[in-house]
């Protein structure tokens, strides 16, 4: 296989090619169909990907570091995948696996991840406005501060995960399942809470005054009410 003619953007037909642990940093790979491809350990940090089809590819443990990686990713694995810096504006992450990646100052916004499996993945500080998280798999993730406002996340699970001062504002969370969340001075206004229960999740320093339902529908935990009636009293 000439790489270095992958390298250069010569080759656009790839689909099903075997990369594994091929050093492909700082490629052209706009638009080249790697299709199913196995890029297991591969390194394409730098690598412009804008456009590539890369739906199935098994992409374990690669290196994308600060790579544009606005690309169809459908059901790409995606585990222990290095996408710190990365630019994955608008990409079509749908069902992909991203366990165990890395993806400090990664930017998603726009970004298409229904069904995708985030479980446990630090995403503190990430980009993520508007993103399309429909059903993807949040729990224990790490969000702490992390931009999802406009986001929709009907159905997502959000179980034991940390959204301290995270940005939900318009956000859409109608059926999530916030079980043990951590909310601690998130930014809720105008966002969907329709038929989440909030039982158990905390909520000290978050306002609910502008919500969807308002706040007399959502089922405040007792000990966060007698928090709130307590700064009143003072």
């Amino acid at each position: 296989m000439d790489i270095a003619a992958i390298r250069a953007g010569k080759v656009k037909q790839l689909p099903g090619a075997d990369l594994e642990e091929e050093d492909l940093s700082g490629s052209n790979l706009r638009g080249v169909n790697l299709a199913g491809a196995n890029l297991v350990g591969a390194n394409l940090s730098g690598a412009k990907l804008e456009g590539a089809k890369l739906e199935g590819a098994n992409l374990l443990s690669a290196q994308l570091i600060a790579a544009d990686v606005r690309a169809t990713l459908l059901g790409a694995n995606l585990m222990q995948a290095d996408l710190t810096s990365a630019d994955l504006r608008g990409s079509n992450l749908r069902g992909a696996n991203l366990m165990g990646a890395k993806l400090t100052q990664a930017s998603f916004a726009g970004a298409f991840l229904s069904g995708a499996n985030l479980m446990s993945v630090n995403l503190k500080g990430v980009d993520l406005r508007a993103a399309d998280l429909r059903g993807a798999n949040l729990s224990g993730a790490n969000l702490h501060g992390a931009n999802l406002s406009q986001a929709d996340l009907q159905g997502a699970n959000l179980s034991n995960a940390n959204l301290e001062e995270a940005d939900l504002r318009g956000a859409n969370l109608t059926g999530a399942n916030l079980t043990g969340a951590n909310l601690l001075c998130a930014e809720l206004e105008d966002a969907n809470l329709h038929a989440v229960s909030l039982v158990g999740v905390c909520l000290v320093g978050t306002s609910l005054e502008a919500v969807t339902p308002p706040p007399q529908e959502v089922k405040i935990p007792l000990k966060i009410a007698e928090v709130e009636r307590s700064k009143i009293e003072e």
